[in-house]
C-alpha cells in the first residue's frame, strides 16, 4: 500500500538540494600574513664564533668532541625546522583551489556559530514541492477533494519549520486526520434493545454477497444469533448464492419469488427476527449502479421500509476513484453509516480507504482480506498509516 512513498518522499526533498545547493566555504579563519619567514630545512645554522664548520667528508673522529655534540646538536634543529616546514599552513591561493562545501538548501549558516541550523521552508517552496506531492497521492488513488484538504494543514505545520526534517511525520499526522477507527460494532447490537438491522449496499460485482457472509462469521464467532435477508430479486442466481452461504454457516435465510418486491423481503426478515429473538438481520441487496436514478430510487425505498441501524457501503480496495465516486453518490442518496472494502489484500497502493472515508465522513469498518469466512479484518487506521509510511 502507498508503495515506495517514503522513498518518493526521500526524493522529493532531495530533488530541491540538488536544485539549489548553498555553496558555503567551511568556517576556518583566513591565514595572516607571516611577519617572519621560517628557516628553511635546507639552510644549516650559523656555528657558534670560534668553532669550526662541519666539513661532511671529513670523519668525526678528527673532530673535537666538543665539536661533535654541537653538529649533533644543529642537525636535531635542521630535523625539527624541516617537519614544521612541511606541516605550514595552505596559502590563500592553495585555499581558494580547495573544493567547497556543499550544504542542502534546508540547511543555512547561522551567524555568529560555527554550527549548522536547518533553512525554514517558504511559502513559494511549500507550493512546489506540494505539486509533486499532489502527484504521487494521485497515483496512490487519494482523490483529489482529499488531496486538496492537505495542503493547509500541512503549510501550516511546514512553512516556517525545519521541513526536512519534518515533512514525512506531518503528511503521516494529516492523513491521519482524515480517517477514523470505527466503534465496536459488537457493542452497537448490543446495546439495541430487538434485532439490530444491517443494510447492505454497492455496485454489482464487488463482493457484497460475500462479505455478508464474513459478516455473518464474525458475528457468530461473538455469540451474536443471525438471519439472513436475500432482496436481491432481480440478479440470476443471487439467492441460491446466499443460500449456500447460509447452509454453511447455519443460520436461517428469508427469500421470496424472483422478481418480488425486495423491500418486502427486508420486512418480512425483520418480522422474523422479532418472533424469533434473533439479534442480528443482516439485508443483502441488489447490486446497482451508482448513476441509475430508477436503481438508487429502489434502495432508498428499501431503507426506508426496513429502517436499518446500520447503512454499509461495500466497494473494491482495487478500483480507485471510482469507488470513492460511488460511495458519494450512495452516500448523497441513502445516508450511508460505515463501509467495508473488500480485496483489500491485493490493494498495493491504500488510497481507496483514505478517499472514501474522506468524501463520506463515515468509518471503514472491515476489510476484506481473502476468499475465506475468517478473512475480515477490523479496519485499524494506525496499521493502515504504518503499511502506507513504515
Amino acid at each position: 500500500m502507498f508503495k515506495n512513498l517514503k522513498s518518493k518522499l526521500k526524493n522529493w526533498i532531495a530533488k530541491t538540494d540538488d536544485e539549489a545547493e548553498v555553496d558555503v566555504v567551511t568556517e576556518e579563519a583566513v591565514p595572516k600574513e607571516k611577519t617572519s619567514k621560517k628557516k628553511s630545512a635546507s639552510k644549516k645554522a650559523a656555528a657558534p664564533k670560534g668553532v669550526p664548520r662541519r666539513d661532511k667528508k671529513s670523519s668525526k673522529k678528527k673532530m673535537p668532541k666538543e665539536v661533535e655534540k654541537i653538529e649533533e646538536k644543529l642537525e636535531e634543529i635542521e630535523e625539527v625546522l624541516g617537519d614544521l616546514e612541511s606541516e605550514e599552513e595552505p596559502s590563500l591561493d592553495e585555499e581558494a583551489t580547495k573544493p567547497k562545501t556543499k550544504r542542502s538548501i534546508f540547511a543555512t549558516k547561522s551567524e555568529g556559530s560555527a554550527g549548522w541550523r536547518r533553512k525554514k521552508l517558504s511559502a513559494e517552496k511549500f507550493e512546489e514541492l506540494f505539486e509533486e506531492l499532489e502527484l504521487i497521492l494521485l497515483q496512490n488513488n487519494v482523490a483529489l477533494e482529499a488531496i486538496e484538504s492537505l495542503k493547509e494543514p500541512l503549510k501550516d505545520k511546514l512553512v516556517g519549520d525545519s521541513a526536512k526534517a519534518n515533512v514525512a511525520g506531518a503528511l503521516k499526522e494529516a492523513i491521519g486526520e482524515l480517517l477514523q477507527n470505527p466503534p465496536s460494532l459488537i457493542d452497537k447490537i448490543k446495546e439495541k434493545e430487538g434485532p439490530f438491522v444491517i443494510l447492505f449496499t454497492g455496485i454489482n460485482g464487488a463482493g457484497k454477497t460475500t462479505s455478508i457472509a464474513k459478516v455473518t462469521n464474525y458475528l457468530k464467532n461473538n455469540k451474536l444469533s443471525v438471519c439472513l435477508a436475500s432482496a436481491d430479486t432481480f440478479r440470476a442466481a443471487a439467492i441460491e448464492q446466499l443460500q449456500v452461504h447460509a447452509d454453511k454457516l447455519e443460520v436461517p435465510l428469508i427469500k421470496k419469488d424472483y422478481g418480488s418486491d425486495p423491500a418486502s423481503v427486508g420486512f418480512d426478515a425483520i418480522k422474523f427476527a422479532k418472533k424469533n429473538s434473533t439479534d442480528v438481520v443482516l439485508i443483502d441487496t441488489a447490486g446497482r449502479m451508482n448513476n441509475r436514478d430508477s436503481l438508487m430510487k429502489e434502495i432508498e425505498k428499501i431503507a426506508r421500509v426496513t429502517s436499518p441501524d446500520l447503512k454499509i457501503f461495500l466497494g473494491e480496495s482495487i478500483t480507485g476513484n471510482d469507488a470513492t465516486t460511488q460511495a458519494k453518490d450512495f452516500n448523497n442518496s441513502i445516508g450511508i453509516d460505515g463501509i467495508i472494502l473488500s480485496k483489500a489484500d491485493v490493494d498495493e497502493k491504500g488510497g481507496t480507504a483514505i478517499s472514501v472515508s474522506y468524501v463520506t465522513n463515515q468509518p471503514i469498518y472491515f476489510l476484506g482480506v481473502g476468499q475465506n469466512y475468517d478473512d475480515l479484518e477490523i479496519f485499524d487506521k494506525e496499521k493502515l498509516l504504518k503499511k502506507i509510511m513504515p
